[in-house]
Parts: C-alpha cells; sequence; structure tokens
C-alpha cells in the first residue's frame, strides 16, 4: 500500500485510541485497568488471527527483541490507561506525546544523527501550538504526580516502541508476538481495578485493542519502517489535534479559537519539519 495512504489510516488510529478510552472512562465508567487488559487481549487476538489467515509466518514469540517491544506496549498500555484516573485528555495527551518527541530525538542523536535545523524548528513550534492547543485553561498542572509520571512514561515506552518496529520483519507477525508477550505483563493491574466494564465500555475496548490498537500498530509499524526516525516522531505531534476533532465530532466538544490557532501551529511545525531541503546552486564553472 502506498506510503501516503498509510500514514494518515495510521495517524487517525493512534487518535482513535484516545477518543475511545475517553469515551469509555469518562462517558461509560469504564474501569482504566481492565480497559487497558481487555485492549490488549484484542489486540493479540485479532493479531494472531491475522496472521494465521493470510499464511504469515507463525510469530517466534519468545525472542529478545518481542520481550522488549512486549515490556515497551506493557508501559504504554498501563501508563496511558491508569494516569487518566486525575489527569485531564488534553493535559495527558501534552505530556505523552511531548515525552515521545524527546524520547525518539534523544535516542537517535544519540546514535550518531543530525537531524537538519529545520526539521528541529518545525519540532519546536509544532511542540509549542501542542502546549497551546492542550495546556489546561487556568489549571496549572492538571493532575496527580504519580499519574503525571505515568504519563510520561507511557510517552517514553511508546517512542521506544516506535523505533523497534524499524527493520523487524513482517509488522502483523511482530505485533502479533509483542501483544501476546504483553498480555501476561497487564494482567498484575487487576489488582488496581476498582469498577467494571458494562456493555458499552467493553466494546470500546475491544475495538479500542482489536482495530485502533492491533491493525493500526501493524500499520504504524509498516510506516515507520519506510521514513526516518525523527520524521515518525514529529509526525505524531499530530495525533491530538485528530483527536480533538474526534472529540469535536463524536463527544460533541465546541470548537474554539485556540483548537483552530494551536491546531493550525501543530501543523505549520510539521509541514516547516518534512519539507526538503533546497540544493545550493552550484556557483558557474569559469573556463579559461
Amino acid at each position: 500500500m502506498a506510503l501516503g495512504l498509510l500514514v494518515p489510516i495510521a495517524l487517525v488510529a493512534l487518535a482513535a485510541n484516545s477518543v475511545l478510552i475517553r469515551l469509555a472512562v469518562v462517558d461509560h465508567g469504564a474501569d482504566p485497568a481492565l480497559f487497558a487488559i481487555v485492549r490488549v487481549a484484542a489486540g493479540a487476538a485479532v493479531l494472531m488471527a491475522l496472521a494465521g489467515a493470510t499464511g504469515r509466518a507463525r510469530p517466534r514469540v519468545f525472542t529478545r527483541a518481542h520481550w522488549a517491544g512486549a515490556g515497551m506496549l506493557a508501559g504504554y498500555m498501563a501508563g496511558f490507561s491508569i494516569a487518566y484516573r486525575s489527569l485531564d485528555a488534553g493535559f495527558g495527551a501534552l505530556l505523552l506525546f511531548g515525552w515521545v518527541q524527546i524520547t525518539i530525538f534523544a535516542i537517535v542523536v544519540a546514535q550518531g544523527a543530525r537531524p537538519a535545523l529545520r526539521r528541529w524548528l518545525g519540532a519546536g513550534v509544532a511542540m509549542v501550538g501542542l502546549v497551546w492547543l492542550l495546556w489546561p485553561e487556568g489549571r496549572g498542572f492538571a493532575g496527580a504526580p504519580v499519574d503525571m509520571a505515568l504519563m510520561s512514561g507511557a510517552g517514553i515506552c511508546w517512542g521506544i516502541y516506535t523505533l523497534l518496529g524499524r527493520g523487524q520483519g513482517d509488522p502483523v507477525a511482530v505485533n502479533a508476538a509483542n501483544f501476546a508477550l504483553c498480555l501476561p505483563l497487564v494482567l498484575p493491574l487487576l489488582v488496581l481495578a476498582q469498577g467494571g466494564l458494562g456493555p458499552i465500555a467493553l466494546m470500546l475496548a475491544l475495538v479500542s485493542g482489536g482495530v485502533t490498537s492491533g491493525l493500526g500498530y501493524a500499520i504504524w509499524y509498516q510506516v515507520v519502517a519506510r521514513i526516518d526516525a525523527t520524521t515518525a516522531g514529529i509526525g505524531q505531534l499530530s495525533v491530538p489535534v485528530i483527536a480533538t476533532l474526534g472529540g469535536l465530532v463524536l463527544i460533541g466538544e465546541s470548537p474554539t479559537l485556540r483548537m483552530v490557532l494551536g491546531g493550525a501551529l501543530v501543523l505549520g511545525g510539521i509541514g516547516l519539519s518534512l519539507v526538503p531541503p533546497r540544493d545550493r546552486p552550484r556557483a558557474p564553472s569559469i573556463r579559461p
């Protein structure tokens, strides 16, 4: 499938997870810990079934790479879900994708990459727009320190999980193995569960796990294998903007000037970072 089609599908899937958990936890009283467990189980089931139905080689589950992926996936799933006990959706997304960005840039620079100045400027502009878009009005740091740390940890884990997708092989098989190994790692979250999942919340968890997480992550791994790592990091800054639009449509939120201008700044920064450098004109040769 063409990269130009894969990218928007993957980013919409990532954004949909934020909208689905907000609907389940805020509107339908879902327990975040149970939501995370069902999400992982559904993702594992769908990906394993898809790997078998399409004739792919059965993924080798017990490998060092898959354990690393499963650990990062579990850290993301647990932190992302539990942190919403006290964080509002906007501030949680700001923490999450801020740390995703920091993690990816820090790792690629440590590995010797030198992103162009335009990429740094574009990432900075997009982050400023993200802060403007998502900062809670008049509330400062909105959330308990523990949950802020959990969401920050989730961002670090997701940044590493993104980088692990580069060059690991078939995206469906890789994610199937990662999700399968992740399930026993998130089962201890049951001790934190204080509620349940009603029928609608259960359906949202199944959709989030099987479709927007399982299939969405497989598509995202196809994307990150074909683009620069810093591009993958910067591109994900559009996810909160897409989630905000989803909130307008699905949750009935009202648009504001702040949403419009903040979103425009984020997308403008992403666009600036992705503009290819122009070739410098060669000096005319002087013939004797």
